[in-house]
């Protein structure tokens, strides 16, 4: 029976090795879950029907200023009964049966509402573009924040259960020294304490994890969503070369959002054109080619049973002039007017809420960049003092609660240095997100320091 446990032991150890190596082959980069995420994501899906959809109104629009060709064809039966007056009444009767075909052609020649909706439709199209590059951006940063929010979790749980092992040697050490008399029972209780603390932090760890795990897994759509690490955590990205002002320029300029709102002013704008249209006339030109068949023949002064077919083609003139409409036009006028001072509000807005969105992401992306230097510094300075209480605490300078101390401060550092480099990469991501300049090809050089 004992033979068994050498077995046992090592067989879990190959179990262990295997599952690491399956981990690390089904790893996927960032840039994989963001393509996994386009097919997946209800969201992005819902605004690309959108914009096919919208890419089809617009195109319904030519109808008002291209050709419309229509074909009618008639068939009627008719039953004739003549009658003459006179001395010798007579009655006569006959069925005729008239079939008639035409083709008409209506070119409009002057439309001003139909050509106004024509505008609006192409303003529509690309307010519908810019609504569907929103999306893709929405998309890139929600995925990108997903993937390092589960690698902050899986750094933080590591770091808790590191913590937790050190202070489990450190309760080990409180114990021996109070059992050889050499440390009071304070030090034990110290250590005991922190450890329980560590203990309850790991539950909390790893729910955190688990729940991230859930998000990332809902965002993609990959049923064993693994992110790949960092391979590098000392080099992430350059601060941002051009000031400010720069950033704000482009976002002015490239913004979905401010484009959204820009469009909707010019499509107000339109609006307001279609309906002063209703005070004006309309032309088009007409051009009609028919054919009328007498199948049985006519009934006119005296009966013909000879089939006659006529021919009667006509080209002409169509002028409507709208003379009133009960102050309906008016009244479109005046709505189509407020909606524009609305939409011009709208825009005004925009542009000041993105403004300041690109205001704040770019110094937010200055301040974490100097914060995780200032993080590394500290990270260096408290393993300095860590290494020094655990030196002083072994010759009886120190006691355990300074080791305890030290330690709880590395390893909190450690932690905010993690979540500080993970933080860098998105706030990255969304200055140009606020700039209107977000596109896939941003999430390459992220994926370069992940681990291949």
């Amino acid at each position: 029976m004992p033979l068994t446990h050498p077995l046992f032991r090592t067989l879990a150890l190959t179990t262990a090795v295997m599952l690491t190596f399956a981990t690390n082959a089904q790893a996927q980069s960032l840039v994989e879950m963001y393509e996994s995420a386009r097919g997946y994501d209800a969201g992005f899906i819902s605004a690309k029907a959108q914009f096919e959809a919208n890419l089809a109104r617009a195109n319904q629009s030519l109808g008002g200023i291209l050709p419309n060709i229509a074909l009618s064809v008639s068939q009627i039966k008719t039953d004739f009964q003549r009658q003459v007056i006179g001395v010798d009444a007579a009655r006569s009767s006959a069925e005729l049966e008239t079939k008639t075909t035409s083709a008409t052609l209506v070119q409009p020649i002057y439309r001003p509402a139909a050509w106004a909706a024509y505008k609006q439709g192409d303003r529509q199209l690309q307010q519908a573009a810019a609504l569907y590059e929103a999306a893709e951006q929405d998309l890139l940063i929600r995925v990108s924040q997903a993937y390092f929010d589960v690698l902050t979790g899986e750094d933080n749980l590591e770091l808790v259960q590191t913590q937790k092992r050190a202070v489990s040697e450190q309760l080990a050490s409180a114990r021996r020294n109070f059992e050889v008399g050499t440390a009071t029972i304070t030090g034990v209780r110290d250590a005991q304490a922190r450890f329980d603390l560590a203990t309850a932090q790991e539950i909390t760890a790893q729910n955190d994890l688990r729940t991230k795990r859930l998000g990332l897994t809902m965002a993609v759509g990959l049923p064993q969503a693994t992110p790949k690490r960092l391979a590098n955590n000392t080099t992430l990205i350059a601060p941002p070369k051009e000031d400010v002002m720069s950033w704000v320029s482009q976002s002015q300029a490239n913004s979905p959002a401010v484009r959204q709102a820009q469009l909707a002013v010019d499509i107000a704008d339109l609006e307001i054109d279609k309906a002063t249209a209703g005070h004006k006339p309309t032309l088009d030109a007409q051009m009609t080619y028919g054919r009328t068949e007498n199948l049985k023949g006519t009934f006119i002064s005296s009966y013909s049973a000879t089939p006659i077919t006529t021919w009667n083609p006509s080209v002409g003139l169509v002028l409507n002039v709208p003379l009133f409409a009960g102050f309906s036009t008016t009244n479109k006028i005046k709505e189509a007017s407020a909606l524009k001072n609305k939409a011009q509000s709208d825009l005004e807005n925009a542009r000041r809420v993105t403004e300041q969105t690109t205001r704040n992401t770019y110094f937010g992306l200055l301040a974490g960049l100097s914060q995780v230097k200032a993080y590394e510094a500290a990270e260096a300075s408290s393993q300095s003092a860590l290494d020094a209480n655990k030196l002083g605490y072994s010759v009886g300078v120190n006691i355990n609660i300074d080791v305890l101390n030290s330690q709880s401060q590395l390893y909190q550092t450690k932690r905010d240095l993690a979540k500080a480099r993970y933080d860098v990469l998105v706030t990255n991501l969304k200055l140009r997100q606020a700039a209107g300049t977000l596109t896939p090809a941003d999430l390459q050089p992220i994926n370069a320091l992940l681990a291949p």
